[in-house]
């Protein structure tokens, strides 16, 4: 039997009180055993376990930039207990057999819950669809389905899709991306690529394929969620197309959040995503769309890459960076710590809706209250750090964050009441 409790945090960064936790499930204090393990907590904030829809776990195939076991390490110390393994693996998430497989291996390791994403198209190659029936109906028990890397291009696909996944109460996850508008692209379209010399990817090679999706959702009445929102124009349309009670849900990164396409002007290719960063307005826009609701999540896009991958000219890197151990930092700084969200918005953004949109919030994203999974994230936010990129858990290094200093962090985290992540000052509590 394990009991502990958790005493002083403020919840969800409001009210100031003790959490026990007996076999994995929150309890009333007086339920727990003499010699429970007690932490003490004044000063940090506790939220239900994170919950990311958009992590990049490479295993099956590019072990070398990332496995199910460095991926989940990294969540769990970036505060997160689930996260969605995108589809773009070798051999792709497109049969029962592999998602069990991702599923499966995620549950040896324990770290966190990992939940594949399944492929929308057999390949990822847009033609076919793939056999989302069985992947719904495996023991991994998929709810989103992706081509995230490449755009679902063809509406008649695209719809064929939405319509399919109604059946089991799914939704098609989409990255938004005109394929003929972004031949070559290699970041955003604006003056800044003009000075460079770089292939622009126009604002509205994103937004008219988000005008398309929300139009097919609402034809066809079913759940469609727009991955890594990046302009202002897609913010508008995400909040028209809710205004017209369309299923709609979308998410924003950390990056889309902090950074724009000036730091292209580095030419480093750590700074080199898809979609690419954008404007200064842009930025301004996701912030604020993320604060009143019109976006519904923030997901970390953790992208890792092998050094061959991106220590090479920028035209020749791959597109993506890491995400999982600094996106709480991040949304602390531009969202919390400028006012824009309270923390129990981050508990929303991060956890809550996160858990719902993918179908597990019966595990996931619950209310810290007694009877409860003790699924749980503990954050110091007066703890700032300097991000290392050799100390990250991430078999990659494609940080852009290398030597920039974050003003908080997740320190400890718990998957069903075991300690997933302890920092240096919790170290030896569950001895």
């Amino acid at each position: 039997m394990s009991a502990f409790i958790i005493t002083g945090a403020k919840v969800n960064g409001e009210v100031q009180g003790d959490v026990a936790v007996r076999d994995g499930v929150i309890v009333d204090p007086a339920d727990l055993p003499a010699g429970a393990t007690r932490i003490e907590a004044d000063g940090l904030v506790l939220l239900p376990g994170l919950v990311d829809l958009h992590t990049h776990l490479r295993e099956p195939g590019r072990e070398d930039a990332e496995t199910i076991e460095s991926g989940s390490r990294a969540g769990a110390r970036g505060g997160w207990v689930a996260v969605h393994a995108m589809a773009n693996t070798n051999p792709v998430a497109d049969t029962a057999g592999v998602v069990e497989q991702v599923w499966s291996r995620g549950r040896e390791i324990g770290l966190v819950d990992v939940i594949p994403v399944g492929a929308v198209t057999v390949g990822l190659k847009g033609e076919h669809l793939s056999e989302m029936g069985a992947m719904a109906h495996s023991r991994a028990r998929v709810r989103l389905f992706s081509d995230d890397g490449i755009c679902v291009y063809d509406p008649v696909i695209m719809r064929r899709a939405l319509e399919y996944v109604k059946s089991f109460d799914g939704a098609i996850v989409q990255h938004a991306q005109d394929l003929r508008l972004t031949e070559g692209s290699q970041m955003h379209e604006g003056e800044v690529s003009a000075e460079l010399g770089l292939t622009g990817w126009p604002a509205v090679a994103e937004e008219s394929i988000v005008a398309r999706d929300v139009l097919l959702a609402g034809h066809v009445g079913s759940r469609v969620h727009i991955q890594h929102l990046s302009t202002a124009g897609s913010v508008d349309i995400v909040r028209w197309a809710k205004s017209r009670g369309i299923h709609v849900t979308a998410e924003a990164t950390p990056h889309h959040l902090l950074l724009t396409h000036e730091e292209a002007r580095t030419y480093n290719p750590l700074f080199k995503v898809n979609p690419p960063l954008r404007t200064a307005e842009d930025v301004e826009a996701v912030r604020a769309g993320l604060a009143d609701g019109t976006i519904d999540i923030v997901a970390t896009d953790h992208a890792p890459h092998a050094s061959e991958d991106k220590d090479c000219e920028w035209a020749s890197a791959s597109s993506g960076m890491l995400g999982l151990e600094t996106a709480l930092g991040i949304v602390q700084q531009v969202m919390v710590d400028s006012g824009l969200m309270t923390w129990k918005d981050v508990a929303r953004v991060m956890s809550h809706t996160p858990a719902r949109i993918g179908r597990v919030e019966a595990a996931h994203g619950r209310p810290i209250a007694v009877g409860e999974p003790a699924n749980l994230t503990l954050v110091d936010p007066q703890a700032p750090w300097t991000v290392d990129a050799a100390a990250l858990a991430s078999r990659s290094r494609n940080t852009p964050y290398a030597g920039r200093e974050l003003p908080g962090r997740a320190v400890a985290t718990f998957l069903r009441g075991k300690p997933t992540h302890l920092d240096a000052r919790f170290e030896g509590a569950f001895e």
